[in-house]
């Protein structure tokens, strides 16, 4: 693959300013007669936080698949540091991957493996790195999430912002240059909720990857994210930093923003 994508390289190719790790325009998908994403263009910011909000069922995490090529689109284009991810092969998708790290909504760890062989996973699978190298990585990461401790414990021994934590050591320890978050809020309570938003900010800081968070949370949207993305019925309805969406005259920004009854967006 070409080293555009690779550690180091990808901020090299982010476009003309150098200032778009991944670039959205007007994409469409539709599942049978479903028509889910329906012109959506927009942009994420190399090196920083993005977070996609808006109501249930608008494609978030469908245009969260697309950026890894999990999901192609029916028309338009999806671009990562220049390169046009539904042209790329499958080798190259291959490495895009390996420079993507994503943590689900569960932390998706492998129920027969302990926590330390669930973060040593990637590694073993995609690397020629000995045991002790490993032991270093995989040590480091759980250090840093706060879960040095557990090495030896199952998922099932794991609370659910233990697998969220787990899941995002798992997710950092092929450095990548991106990290995906799908509604990583998701079933934590306000405080280990507040203190997840703090964890991912540090780490992406720390490593100066391009962050990408799926959520609609609107406290921790504003909490933890740089640039803001809101779609509604498959399309962007407004984008921009956290300053400016608040500002915003769009009627259905501020109702959603401030979680209000009266405005556009209504129960269907």
């Amino acid at each position: 693959m070409s080293t555009d994508i690779s550690k180091g390289a990808a901020a090299k190719s982010m476009g003309k300013n150098g200032e778009h790790m991944v670039e959205i325009d007007d994409v469409y998908k539709a599942f049978e007669e479903k028509q889910v994403l329906e012109g959506v263009s927009c942009h994420i910011p190399a090196g920083k936080i993005s977070v996609v909000m808006g109501p249930s069922g608008t494609g978030k995490s469908v245009l969260l698949r697309h950026i890894v090529g999990l999901l192609f689109p029916d028309r338009g284009d999806v671009r990562v540091a220049g390169k046009s991810v539904p042209n790329l092969s499958d080798d190259e998708l291959l490495e895009l991957r390996r420079n993507v790290g994503m943590l689900f909504q569960d932390g998706a760890l492998f129920s027969s493996m302990n926590l330390y062989d669930n973060v040593a996973f990637p590694l073993r699978q995609h690397t020629k790195k000995s045991e002790g190298e490993i032991k270093d990585i995989v040590m480091q990461r759980l250090e840093e999430v706060g879960l040095a401790d557990a090495v030896k414990k199952m998922p099932n021994e794991l609370s659910g912002g233990m697998r969220k934590r787990a899941g995002f050591a798992r997710a950092l320890v092929l450095e990548p240059e991106i990290l995906l978050f799908d509604e990583p809020d998701s079933g934590l309570d306000p405080v280990r909720t507040a203190l997840l938003c703090d964890l991912i900010k540090e780490i992406q800081q720390k490593y100066k990857s391009t962050g990408i968070v799926i959520s609609h949370d609107i406290k921790s949207c504003f909490n933890i994210g740089d640039h803001i993305i809101l779609l509604h019925g498959g399309k962007v309805v407004d984008e921009g930093s956290k300053d400016e969406l608040q500002r915003s005259e769009n009627p259905f920004t501020q109702q959603f923003i401030k979680g209000a009854v009266e405005g556009p967006l209504g129960m269907e």
